[in-house]
């Protein structure tokens, strides 16, 4: 069985100065908000065994921040494919993945999150609000089984939620 979370990246700055919509940055709630969330998969025992981010600056900060604050020993890199991809885009992505990690951590955006999501589980009707992480589970034994209708959805947490909990505070 293989694992997929996918965690949209924190609140982002639109009143801050960046010279383009890669460049836009964490706001001070999303960047505690992604900090939450990395705490969060730590305390559960889900920190994946790879993580891959979107490469705009706000998915780095999310991803990093999250890894920082829950000690994960992840490996983690960043790629410019999950930047204003489509959901088909991620699926083939993933699907061309060379390493097969038990658990792989996807630092994206929207819509595309919500449309993956919602197309690997059999076309239900996902929302990922900011800064959320959901993870769906598949019955393969490698990314290149991956297809859309074949996952099965364990759980979807918003960071607002999460944020109250204080969990590792």
């Amino acid at each position: 069985m293989l694992s997929l979370i996918l965690f949209r990246h924190a609140k982002s700055d639109w009143d801050a100065p960046f010279a383009n919509d890669h460049e836009r940055p964490l706001t001070n709630r999303g960047r505690e908000a992604a900090r939450a969330m990395g705490r969060m998969l730590k305390h559960t025992g889900q920190v994946p065994d790879m993580a891959v981010s979107s490469s705009a600056q706000r998915a780095k900060d999310t991803l990093q921040l999250a890894a920082q604050a829950g000690h994960w020993r992840s490996a983690m890199r960043i790629d410019s494919a999950l930047y204003e991809s489509s959901a088909r885009d991620v699926l083939n992505w993933v699907k061309g993945f060379d390493e097969t990690p038990a658990c792989l951590l996807l630092t994206g955006h929207e819509p595309t999150w919500s449309d993956l999501a919602s197309k690997l589980i059999g076309e239900a009707m996902i929302k990922v609000p900011t800064g959320a992480m959901l993870r769906i589970d598949f019955e393969i034994d490698s990314w290149q089984q991956l297809d859309f209708g074949i996952g099965e959805l364990r759980w979807l947490l918003p960071a607002k939620l999460v944020c109250k909990m204080k969990i590792g505070k």
